[in-house]
């Protein structure tokens, strides 16, 4: 019966370590999705679901015409190659940050509350890969700063600040 009762054990503890791995597995699976970033700093972590402009058009679209975007959501703007960004704010109806990403997907600045309507460019200076946009004030208030790291596919070929 001792015998018995060991396998049982051994098959309940692979089972067990199985289910963590599928866990685990999971969960890194789900932090880096084409739809979702997540940003970290010693302020703590956000996720936000994002759109992807990585197309000229889609980047010179942009959020215009929008009258709102859901708190936790924003739109993750990603070029081919790391360079000077510059954004402005033409039909745009919210206000919103502007993050400011390098290929490693460090913060490198942050244009806070960029006003609707505003032709004035939002330039972050150059070797930038990519600027996530979401609600204005909210960087802020989740003490989102330069030097937090994000985490998407985008940044793969970074060598990536925070791995998928």
């Amino acid at each position: 019966m001792g015998s018995g009762a060991g396998q049982k054990r051994n098959v309940i503890r692979l089972f067990s370590v199985t289910a963590f791995l599928v866990m685990l597995c999971g969960t890194a699976f789900a932090a880096c999705q084409q739809n979702a970033v997540t940003l970290r700093g010693d302020w703590g972590q956000a996720r936000f679901t994002v759109e992807i402009a990585d197309t000229a058009e889609e980047r010179g679209r942009g959020l215009m015409f929008r009258e709102n975007l859901p708190q936790s959501s924003g739109m993750l703007f990603v070029y081919d190659e790391p360079q000077t960004l510059s954004f402005w704010m033409k039909n745009t109806l919210i206000e919103l940050d502007m993050i400011f990403l390098d290929k490693t997907g460090t913060v490198r600045s942050i244009h806070h509350r960029a006003q609707p309507g505003d032709l004035q460019p939002k330039s972050s200076g150059g070797n930038l890969l990519a600027v996530l946009e979401i609600n204005g004030g909210l960087s802020k208030s989740l003490g989102i700063s330069v030097g937090s790291e994000m985490r998407h596919p985008a940044f793969s070929d970074g060598p990536a600040a925070w791995p998928c």
